[in-house]
């Protein structure tokens, strides 16, 4: 019996981690380490649909929702021919997520990542991640967004004078300096990345290796950046910061700078914390988590969480995969 269980970045924008323990077509979900959503798909329907020649797509159904406080609360049943295999391979992703719930974080595994390119053929900005090359055969949008949630809150004294919000700015200006082409490229250990197929491009970029300096280590390369666009995707970073310290490649310097940044977001690092690979200012990060805690004390209005809300409708405009 295989069980993996493995960390893969929500992409484009970047706006976290799903961790994922995962049993045939079964699999537990979280984003935050606390609550867990456990999902079953009908394989059989997959490889039926594989055999016609056609990309799979099955719906996932619902097994249950776990979390410590709270235990598994099941999901809506639903009897078929195949519901005992399912509920065998629900039952399978539940067990082994009461024993291993506390290792988190789990390691990435999506080292094949897609890139939009500069007009030199240079990564510019991270779209897309999988963990195998049968899943390079995705054809997400080939533009790189700051985010509908960056629309309404991310604010930068970068640029002067915006008429618009600063996230979209901030998207057209990526965009402008990319020719529209993307390829895929798989990362090795030592951060290198072997080029795969290219997207809109010429296929002769296949094959070549980019050294690890090559790839932004926050996804959005500045090299071909004025001064004032610079700060201004710095301080796209800085408003992203209690996502990026999810991140386990960061450098000291880097992760201490994030840290004082994502300490303006007292709520976002309760959220996240759980799964930082790392933490270098221990008391800072304390401190935020006990704001988080007073300003949950404080009574308002009931609403959705806004961040995760916003990043599943981005998703949402992506090509559906089966899982």
């Amino acid at each position: 019996m295989q069980i993996e269980c493995y960390a893969q970045r929500l992409l484009n924008p970047f706006r976290g981690v799903v961790h994922v323990i995962r049993y045939q077509s079964a699999e537990a979900v979280t984003t935050d380490g606390i609550e867990w959503d456990i999902y079953v798909s009908n394989d059989a329907l997959v490889e039926d649909l594989g055999r016609a020649g056609r990309r799979a797509q099955v719906s996932d159904i619902r097994y249950g929702h776990w979390s410590p406080e709270k235990g598994l609360k099941r999901g809506p049943l639903y009897p078929s021919d195949d519901f005992k295999r399912l509920e065998h391979m629900g039952a399978v992703v539940y067990e082994h997520l009461l024993q291993v719930q506390r290792e988190v974080p789990f390691r990435f595994r999506d080292l094949f990542e897609l890139w939009l390119l500069d007009r030199d053929s240079q990564p510019l900005a991270l779209l897309h991640s999988v963990r195998a090359d049968s899943e390079t055969d995705t054809k997400p949008p080939l533009d790189w967004r700051a985010g509908m949630a960056a629309q309404e809150t991310f604010r930068s004294a970068a640029i002067a004078d915006l008429a618009e919000p600063a996230g979209t700015y901030l998207t057209r200006h990526v965009n402008s300096l990319s020719a529209g082409v993307a390829q895929w490229f798989r990362r090795s250990d030592d951060g290198a990345g072997l080029g795969l197929h290219a997207l809109n491009g010429s296929e002769g970029l296949a094959g070549r290796v980019l050294e690890a300096e090559a790839f932004p280590p926050l996804f959005v390369a500045t090299a071909a950046m004025d001064a004032a666009h610079t700060r201004l995707v710095h301080d796209y970073f800085a408003w992203q910061a209690p996502w990026m310290l999810l991140l386990p490649h960061l450098d000291t310097g880097t992760r201490v700078a994030l840290e004082t940044a994502a300490c303006q977001q007292a709520e976002a690092i309760e959220k996240h914390c759980r799964l930082y690979p790392a933490i270098i200012d221990h008391a800072a990060l304390q401190a935020a988590r006990v704001e988080a805690a007073l300003l949950r004390s404080q009574p308002r209005p009931q609403q959705q969480d806004e961040v995760m809300a916003m990043f599943y409708i981005e998703l949402g405009s992506t090509e559906s995969q089966a899982t």
